[in-house]
């Protein structure tokens, strides 16, 4: 049985050697990151369907907790735009209670995938399916945006593509320019605004100094002031945070404990699985991006899941969402001077500061501002490059990463993952199976025909081996198979060769196999058909058997 995976924090690690320098930089970058994380926490929480205080929650809550617990030096956690989508349907099927309830569910399963050291399991995912569901996500989000962006009054809009569809069709004719123009402005500033991540890091001239100030400041936090001064100014009738979901608390709601049955538990399965997924890959793939870009140690995958696992288990306990590693704000603490742990803890504090301090005025923040900042989330979040190269690659990466896309904006994302595993399971059993070979080689040896055995004898190539006895000449006595270039053999594969075997029998001919490699000689061993076949048909090498026949 194999040993569980041992908790240990990265923290714990990198504080051993900490210097006064590097906290002064985490402080730095701990403050930069929790400006840019405020609007974003409130934009994705009002995304998702929830109050926006549930964001920040999540934010602050979810945030420390993997920092302080987490594999990676540099990643910072919170609520990601990848959960909008899910999280808005899992409310509109399951309501509020269940939402917490399954997101809790997935951060036990989290922790349990990290204990049982499966976290580099994530990495086996195609890229074509991570792309194809990534993209579908990003359509979801930026299309949902069109209801706040057009200040359509919908009280419920549907979870599912088409119902959208449908209610913003049929409320299209209500738009509200004042919201449509906040919306696109803030979406275009956002865009425009230089951002610290990208700036140049060597020698400037005044131009990039320049630039290099205002990035301090985040293009959302820009966004959010100006238009909201501009609605309250301008007396602009749109819908703002105050408008729709109240006052904002000034303190993090007290702990409690989600309603919990076995019968409603069993319900959501599916739920869970989706948010223990999609968290996983999320978090261990902007581990990864952060990995190339710090120089700090390479983080643990294992670890990671734990603390996400943590995080999830805990932030529903103050009302919070489901958190995953983001890579906008990892960069952004890297880009600002992060070096450890410490910096996503000090994120955390200033977001919770923050609330303490100046909650209220969040009130006055448009909620058409904050969709046009998802418009750009979510286009940030494509990989939409992919599309135009999808001709450079082979018809089966097409299908999988179009399929995977499709099924994501359709159906769900749980839908599209399995069907997408499925495809590239089929198709890489295809591939595999059209590797395996049995060439024929000219032998002086008379009665003998000899076939070479190239790539892999599995359950998905056997019916190149079915035919063999049939295809023989008369005064053939025996088959020699040389098997030197067989890398891998499975029980599927040695049931074939058994059954040629007794089909050579049969015909009064025999079997040979000459130079097996260590995994097919291993199998062929512990199967019997080394027995079978006796020391007159098993060779360690083809020149053994000719010496043996006189040749």
């Amino acid at each position: 049985m194999p040993t569980l995976h041992r908790f240990r924090p990265r923290s714990l690690d990198l504080l051993r050697d900490y210097s006064r320098e590097r906290f002064v930089k985490d402080i730095g970058a701990g403050l930069t990151v929790g400006i840019v994380a405020l609007p974003l926490a409130l934009a994705f929480a009002i995304g998702s369907g929830v109050k926006p205080e549930q964001g920040l929650v999540t934010a602050i809550v979810a945030g420390f907790l993997v920092s302080l617990l987490g594999g990676s030096s540099v990643q910072i956690g919170g609520p990601a735009g990848a959960f909008i989508v899910i999280v808005y349907g899992i409310l509109q099927r399951y309501g509020l209670a269940n939402l917490l309830v399954a997101t809790m569910l997935a951060g036990v399963l989290l922790i349990a995938l990290g204990a049982l050291r499966l976290g580099a399991l994530v990495r086996y995912i195609p890229v074509s399916i991570v792309i194809g569901f990534t993209n579908g996500i990003a359509v979801l989000i930026g299309f949902a945006q069109l209801k706040d962006i057009l200040g359509l009054r919908i009280p419920d809009l549907p979870a599912d593509f088409t119902g959208q569809l449908q209610a913003l069709a049929s409320h299209a004719g209500a738009f509200n320019g004042a919201a449509l123009t906040l919306g696109l402005g803030s979406a275009a500033l956002v865009a425009l605004w230089p951002k610290s991540y990208s700036m140049p890091v060597g020698p400037q001239g005044w131009r990039d100094r320049s630039r290099r100030l205002l990035a301090h400041l985040p293009g959302t936090l820009v966004a959010l002031l100006l238009a909201s001064i501009a609605a309250y100014a301008l007396a602009l009738p749109v819908e703002t945070i105050g408008s729709r979901f109240g006052e904002i608390p000034r303190s993090l709601p007290p702990l409690a404990w989600p309603e919990l049955s076995w019968a409603g538990a069993r319900g959501l399965v599916l739920p869970t699985l989706t948010i223990a997924l999609l968290g996983a890959i999320e978090s261990l793939l902007c581990a990864r991006v952060a990995d190339g870009m710090s120089d700090q140690p390479r983080h643990d995958p294992n670890q990671e899941l734990m603390a996400q696992g943590i995080a999830n288990l805990v932030t529903p306990l103050f009302g919070g969402i489901p958190a995953t590693g983001t890579i906008a704000r990892t960069v952004t603490n890297i880009r600002a001077g992060g070096t450890s742990p410490v910096a996503g803890m000090v994120h955390a504090g200033t977001l919770a500061l923050i609330v303490l301090v100046a909650a209220p005025l969040a009130t006055h923040i448009p909620l058409a501002a904050l969709a046009g900042i998802l418009l750009v989330v979510a286009w940030n979040m494509g990989d939409w490059h992919e599309f135009a190269r999808l001709r450079r690659f082979s018809p089966q990466y097409r299908t999988i990463l179009l399929g995977t896309f499709v099924l994501t904006v359709v159906f769900d994302l749980t839908v599209a993952v399995e069907v997408g595993l499925v495809l590239a399971c089929v198709f890489f059993i295809y591939r595999m199976s059209s590797l395996f070979r049995a060439e024929p080689q000219a032998e002086a040896t008379l009665g003998s025909r000899v076939l070479t055995l190239r790539g892999a004898l599995f359950f998905g190539a056997v019916g190149k081996l079915e035919r063999l006895a049939e295809g023989l000449p008369p005064d053939c006595r025996e088959l020699v198979l040389d098997a030197r270039h067989l890398f891998a053999l499975d029980t599927s594969g040695l049931d074939a060769l058994e059954q040629l075997r007794r089909e050579l029998t049969r015909q009064g001919r025999s079997l040979v196999i000459c130079g097996l490699l260590e995994q097919p000689a291993s199998l062929v061993r512990r199967g019997g058909l080394a027995e079978a076949l006796g020391p007159a048909g098993l060779f360690t090498t083809l020149d053994d058997w000719r010496a043996a026949r006189g040749s």
